[in-house]
């Protein structure tokens, strides 16, 4: 069954927003764009399965001036990782794997792996003490890496292996990874990684398809999710957003990623792009607990499942996972109603893309939040001030 109807809109009074903060949210913004730290963006607010806000500001493609469009699209990069963590507990619910099952059963060159460890100056392989599961590639305790996170002996060689690289296969990708050491023991510690690559690859293994065709058929289509896609196509490239040439706050360059070519790799973990629409209808379908507009793709309680902190008493000690938070499977998750510097209600859920794109579920509220941008250095700051100001428009 394929979904074609909108999200329905609604005045905010009626959700219980206030209209004078929503239109101070955008205000906000366009001062951002105004003074040269954004160059656009999409906002999305929407309570009780409608949407109270959906605008944009700013330029759609600096170099060019044209004004940013609410169908405009982005790449949502590591907003990629729980529509491919969704597509894994739909398989999980078919009964084709469980989480307990290594990915070596799947994926053997992931068998026999050894762990780095760095000790005044010098690097010892140990092998590992015991494999990663599925579960472990979910919630990135696998081991596992991103080169771009730091210098490590381990990062080091992700990087020297072009581990990144767009020209390979997902399966040669799995292959070029599988040979590099691990970061750390599997289930011992949080650390955000290439695990949900991974993940695509397994998805290709279990189901015969490419990880675009999958998603396509089993996901996108369902609901009606139209323009998310690894690449866009010609006739769309005129709705791309871009960022500045050059970082506002520096002059670096900028580098992102061409939608408009196809390459040989479709990341699980960040390769994704897609409009604030069709990722509004994502993350409706996981506030209806698996449902959109009569379509079921996920049982109320593997939802549940996915966004209850799967970390427990695992440490973390990075950044990117914020205090008062647990990680779920393909989702932060808030532990504490303080603790974070963001606001949010405990159990709420969120990610972000490295390029500016951010979203918020929070099922206490029946609310959720997504921002669209393409600002890769802006993107932390922004996030924070998106969240104060959505939560500010609350007030019933």
């Amino acid at each position: 069954m394929t979904s074609t109807t909108d999200l329905p809109t609604a005045d905010p009074t009626d959700l219980g927003l206030c209209p004078d903060r929503t239109r101070r949210l955008i205000s906000v913004l366009r001062a951002e764009v105004d003074r040269g730290y954004l160059p656009g963006a999409v906002v999305l607010l929407a309570r009780h399965g409608r949407i109270a806000l959906h605008e944009a500001v700013g330029q759609l493609n600096p170099a060019h001036d044209p004004a940013m469009a609410r169908d405009a699209i982005f790449r949502i990069y590591s907003m990629t990782k729980p529509v491919v963590s969704v597509a894994v507990m739909m398989l999980v619910e078919q009964g084709r794997l469980l989480l307990t099952d290594p990915v070596e059963k799947y994926l053997p060159a992931f068998a026999g792996q050894q762990v780095a460890t760095e000790q005044n100056g010098s690097v010892e392989l140990r092998p590992a003490e015991q494999a990663a599961t599925v579960q472990d590639l979910l919630r990135h305790t696998a081991g596992l890496t991103y080169e771009f996170l730091g210098t490590a002996h381990v990062q080091q060689q992700y990087a020297q292996a072009n581990i990144g690289s767009r020209e390979r296969s997902n399966a040669a990708f799995c292959q070029a990874l599988a040979a590099l050491p691990l970061f750390h023991q599997p289930g011992t510690r949080w650390a955000y990684s290439r695990a949900t690559d991974v993940l695509g690859r397994l998805i290709e293994v279990l189901t015969g398809q490419t990880l675009g065709q999958h998603l396509q058929t089993a996901i996108f289509a369902p609901l009606g999710m139209h323009d998310t896609a690894f690449s866009v196509p010609p006739a769309k490239h005129a709705r791309i957003a871009e960022p500045f040439a050059h970082d506002p706050d520096g002059g670096i360059p900028m580098r992102v990623l061409d939608p408009r070519k196809d390459a040989a790799l479709e990341a699980g973990g960040g390769g994704l792009m897609s409009t604030s629409s069709d990722y509004a209808r994502f993350l409706q379908f996981m506030l209806n607990r698996g449902e959109l507009n009569g379509t079921r793709l996920l049982g109320t309680h593997t939802v549940e499942y996915m966004t209850a902190d799967h970390l427990g008493s695992i440490p973390s000690d990075d950044p990117l996972l914020p205090p008062g938070h647990g990680f779920g499977l393909g989702f932060a998750v808030r532990t504490h109603a303080g603790v974070s510097a963001m606001p949010g209600s405990v159990g709420t859920y969120h990610w972000g893309g490295i390029a500016g794109t951010t979203f918020f579920v929070d099922p206490a509220e029946d609310f959720f939040g997504i921002l669209m941008t393409q600002a890769p250095n802006q993107r932390d700051p922004i996030r924070n001030l998106f969240r104060n100001l959505a939560y500010a428009t609350l007030v019933d």
